[in-house]
């Protein structure tokens, strides 16, 4: 039978779900990627919680995220940030040999228990959580990786959330909620409140950015959507990282000063706090949408089909989708799926601005009425 691109046989000894790992004081999750990666790995991390309620469950991320988690009320006790490590972190280039070997020799002495892999396909993951000296390792599978002690093929299109769910299902750690939820402290509360005081406006958030530029929406029409909304009476802020700035200020300028425009101007906290108050946001599929959908906003977000399927909301009665169906770069009609053409026209300008337009209003007019 021929099995799709991707699809690794698991060895046959290998459990597809399996029982708990007796004796864990101490276990590792391998996750060092951006701001959604790590959203769509949180019921993953509730399951793991539940399942090992004693352990202290250890982070192994990205440089961001211990200034985001520590001290952040859920299932993560401690973070530790990764050397950059090509295939694994490569936000930054990779650090040399020698301070792979201090990590790995710090690791050994951390003396986990249990080690999970939620870090892809495992080409390159395997091999580093094997490297942590583990009593017991977990993960994804694919083709062209090594095996680990309990195992799941890996194919590349399968919802994340659920992907991850089926990880730590191999370790015993069975679903103890299916929407990833995200603890919003006072401190997040207290920094989004200075840079945006309230006022008696439904706060509408508007985000034009995401990492890949071929994901992103035509700012003039989200230009466009943002306008309706303050017409019927709902307060507008821009949202964006400094290296958004190019896009966040296009948008601040067609919206004509309906809009505040706090680029820049929040730490990853602050946004929690400023989503958490908003009625709603609108932009494109990337870290904030998740965030927003995360700390309980709804959400009306434009996706590409294939990160529909990945990544895209669970529901829909809040969070709204408009999806672009094209397969084929628009500058060079090469196939999409393929890799990289080396063009980054937008695979999503296809979405409808009524469609868009409509979704928002309907959302607005339900979180309204709730």
């Amino acid at each position: 039978m021929n099995q799709p691109p991707g699809y690794a046989d698991p060895p046959r000894d290998a459990p597809l779900s399996g029982a708990l790992v007796p004796g864990v004081g101490k276990l590792a999750v391998l996750r060092a990627n951006a701001l959604g990666d790590l959203i769509v790995t949180l019921p993953a991390l509730e399951a793991l919680r539940a399942a090992y309620p004693t352990a202290e469950l250890v982070l192994l991320g990205s440089g961001w995220h211990p200034g985001f988690l520590t001290g952040r009320p859920g299932p993560i006790d401690r973070c530790l940030a990764i050397p950059p490590t090509t295939g694994i972190r490569d936000d930054v280039a990779p650090a040399p040999p020698e301070r792979l070997e201090a990590f790995f020799a710090a690791m050994h002495r951390e003396r986990f228990d249990l080690a999970v892999q939620l870090q892809g396909g495992g080409r390159h993951s395997n091999p580093f959580l094997r490297r942590l000296g583990a009593h017991m390792t977990a993960g994804s599978q694919a083709a062209d990786a090594p095996a680990l002690d309990r195992n799941v093929c890996y194919t590349l299109y399968q919802p994340e959330v659920l992907r991850f769910l089926e990880v730590v299902r191999l370790v015993g750690a069975t679903p103890v909620t299916l929407e990833p939820r995200l603890q919003v402290t006072a401190a997040d509360r207290a920094e989004a409140s200075r840079v945006l005081p309230e006022d008696s406006r439904p706060l509408v958030v508007l985000h034009p950015g995401a990492i890949d530029p071929r994901r992103r929406w035509p700012i003039s029409r989200l230009a466009t959507v943002g306008a309706e909304l303050a017409r019927k009476g709902a307060r507008l802020a821009v949202v964006g990282t400094a290296a958004d700035a190019p896009l966040t200020t296009h948008l601040v300028e067609l919206l004509e000063g309906d809009a505040a425009d706090l680029t820049g101007r929040l730490s990853l906290g602050g946004l929690a706090g400023l989503l958490e108050r908003a009625t709603l946001l609108v932009g494109n599929d990337s870290g904030p949408r998740h965030l927003a959908a995360a700390v309980g906003t709804a959400t009306v977000a434009v996706y590409w089909a294939p990160n529909l399927l990945n990544v895209g909301p669970l529901t829909r009665n809040r969070h709204r989708a408009p999806t672009s169906w094209r397969m084929n770069c628009p500058a060079c009609g090469a196939d999409a799926l393929g890799g990289g053409c080396g063009h980054d026209a937008s695979l999503v300008a296809d979405v409808d601005l009524d469609q868009v337009l409509a979704e928002a209003l309907d959302v607005l007019t339900n979180e309204l009425a709730s």
